[in-house]
């Protein structure tokens, strides 16, 4: 680990992958109201041993409505990472967890979440935009 590298990624996955569609006519329901769906980004970390965290990443992409037949797309992206020792104040460390891991690996969420969607018989859905973990950070913090 070089003196810039605030963290090291050790591993990532795709921990858990859900893609719900009970029928038919849910599936036609979500193929009209998918632009009603909405994108919710969660981020959690565990501390392991050793200065190890494990940051888990969530996207659901689900309709609001409940009164609607509605299908419920699901990524749980876990990634390993060791701090640096220099890392000691709370903020750099959150920082970290938040933005700066979820960051160096959004591409592959994107494309994991973009496959699901594909692969679940909506080939046209990509995410409008990138996600931007930098920006859910600051707003987060105002």
């Amino acid at each position: 680990m070089t003196m810039t590298e605030k963290f090291k990624i050790l591993a990532k996955y795709i921990k858990d992958m859900s893609s719900e569609t009970p029928d038919v006519e849910t599936y036609l329901s979500a193929g009209n109201n998918i632009g009603k769906y909405q994108l919710d980004i969660d981020i959690k970390s565990i501390a392991l041993k050793n200065k190890m965290i494990e940051v888990i990443i969530t996207l659901k992409f689900q309709h609001k409505d409940t009164k609607v037949k509605r299908s419920h797309f699901e990524i749980i992206y876990a990634v390993a990472i060791k701090i640096d020792e220099s890392i000691k104040e709370k903020k750099d460390l959150e920082k970290i967890i938040l933005c700066d891991v979820p960051n160096s690996v959004v591409s592959d969420i994107e494309k994991s979440f973009t496959d699901m969607m594909h692969n679940s018989g909506f080939p046209n859905i990509k995410l409008e935009k990138k996600i931007d973990f930098t920006k859910l950070y600051l707003d987060r913090l105002h």
